[in-house]
C-alpha cells in the first residue's frame, strides 16, 4: 500500500507521545450506542454495540485491545469514521471489558468464570454467524486493533476461504505474543506492563472471589504475584483456558501462522517504532505473510502503538491507520459491485461452501 500522504504530526515526534496521544486528548463519546446481549452456549453473555447506517448499509465489525472496549478512544474514532462514510458500526466487546454504557468507568460483570485471551476466536465466530444470518444481504467487514487484531487474523486464518467477512484490517497486532511478552519487560515496555498488569490482576482477583469452585485451580498467592504479562498467563490464562503453561499458549494463540491461510483481503498495518512489540517480529510476521497475495502489509518507520498520528497542527489531528483501514475497505467493497447473495453459515461463522 502506498504510504504517500501518511505524514507523522511534526509536533508530536516520538513513540510514546504517539501512543499516548489519544489518551490525553480524544473522546470516549464521539458516538452513541445501541446495546444487544447476545447470549453464549455456556450460558454467559457477549455485549455487542451497534451504531450508524441504514438498514441495508455495510456493516464493519470493530475489535477492541487488550482492556478496551467500545468506548476505548481507537474504537470511538473508528465507528465515528464508519459511520461519517454511511455504513454501520458493530463492537464486540470481548468478556470481561464491557462497559457501563452511562456510567463508562464501570466495567460489567459476566456471568462466568471466563475472561478473554488473544487467540480466543469461539466468541467472534458466535457474532460473526449472528450477524450475517440476521442480514445475509449486508457486508461484512471487519477491523481489529492490537490484541483484536490477533483475534480477527487468527480467526481469518482458521476459516480462509469460508469466511463471511468479506475484507479485514488490523493496527498494531502482536503477531508473536512470545516476542511481545519479553519485549514489554525491558526497558520501557515495564511501564506499559504495569499499567495492564494493574487492571488483569484485580479483574482475575475478582473472578477467583466470585466463583470460588470454579476456580478453585488457580492460585491466588501467584496472581497477586504476578508482575509481567507472563508470570499471569502461566497462573490465570494458560489454566482457565486449558493450555499447559504460558508458552504453548502464546505459540497456540498467536496470529503470525495464521497470515498464510487468510483467504479475503486483509491489510495489516504496523510501525517500526511500536514500543508494544518488536520491529523484527513484525518483519517475521510479514515475511510469513509473503506468499499470501490476500495480505498487504504496511509498515511505517512511525506511529508508536495504535497512534499514527498526523496533520498540521494539534488542534487538526488525523488518524491515518485508522482512515486507510476505512479506505481499504471501501475499495473492496467498490470492487464487489456492493451487495450480493448473503452466506449459509456453519457452527463456526464460516461460509458453507
Amino acid at each position: 500500500m502506498n504510504l504517500d500522504g501518511a505524514r507523522r504530526a511534526w509536533w508530536l515526534p516520538g513513540a510514546h507521545l504517539q501512543t499516548t496521544w489519544s489518551r490525553l486528548t480524544r473522546s470516549r463519546r464521539l458516538v452513541t450506542f445501541t446495546r444487544e446481549l447476545l447470549e453464549t452456549p455456556d450460558g454467559d453473555e457477549l455485549l455487542i454495540d451497534h451504531v450508524g447506517g441504514p438498514a441495508d448499509a455495510p456493516r464493519v465489525l470493530l475489535l477492541h485491545g487488550l482492556e478496551g472496549s467500545a468506548h476505548s478512544f481507537h474504537t470511538q474514532g473508528l465507528a465515528h469514521l464508519v459511520t461519517r462514510a454511511g455504513w454501520r458500526a458493530v463492537v464486540m466487546n470481548f468478556r470481561s471489558c464491557a462497559r457501563d454504557p452511562v456510567d463508562i468507568k464501570r466495567r460489567l460483570r459476566n456471568r462466568q468464570p471466563r475472561l478473554y485471551h488473544s487467540g480466543e476466536t469461539t466468541d467472534l465466530a458466535l457474532v460473526v454467524r449472528t450477524l450475517a444470518a440476521r442480514e445475509p444481504d449486508a457486508p461484512l467487514y471487519a477491523i481489529g486493533f492490537s490484541l483484536g487484531g490477533n483475534v480477527l487474523l487468527k480467526w481469518l486464518g482458521e476459516v480462509g476461504a469460508a469466511s463471511a467477512i468479506r475484507a479485514a484490517a488490523s493496527i498494531s497486532t502482536p503477531y508473536d505474543l512470545a516476542a511481545a511478552s519479553r519485549y514489554l519487560e525491558r526497558r520501557v515496555g515495564r511501564f506499559y506492563t504495569a499499567h495492564f498488569m494493574r487492571r488483569l490482576r484485580a479483574k482475575a482477583l475478582d473472578m477467583v472471589e466470585r466463583f470460588p469452585r470454579e476456580t478453585a485451580h488457580l492460585d491466588i498467592g501467584r496472581i497477586r504475584a504476578a508482575r509481567t504479562f507472563r508470570e499471569l498467563d502461566d497462573c490465570v490464562t494458560a489454566p482457565l483456558f486449558g493450555f499447559a503453561d504460558a508458552s504453548d499458549y502464546y505459540a497456540r494463540a498467536s496470529s503470525i501462522d495464521a497470515l498464510a491461510r487468510i483467504a479475503v483481503p486483509t491489510l495489516c498495518v504496523s510501525s517500526e517504532d511500536d514500543p508494544l512489540f518488536p520491529a523484527e517480529a513484525v518483519a517475521r510476521a510479514r515475511e510469513a505473510a509473503r506468499a499470501n497475495a490476500a495480505v498487504t502489509f504496511t509498515v511505517t518507520p512511525w506511529g508508536g502503538h495504535t497512534g499514527f498520528v498526523g496533520g498540521p497542527w494539534p488542534w487538526r489531528p488525523y488518524y491515518w491507520a485508522e482512515e486507510a483501514c476505512l479506505a481499504w475497505l471501501q475499495r473492496h467493497h467498490a470492487a464487489r459491485g456492493g451487495a450480493d447473495q448473503g452466506p449459509q453459515l456453519s457452527e463456526a461463522g464460516a461460509v458453507v461452501q
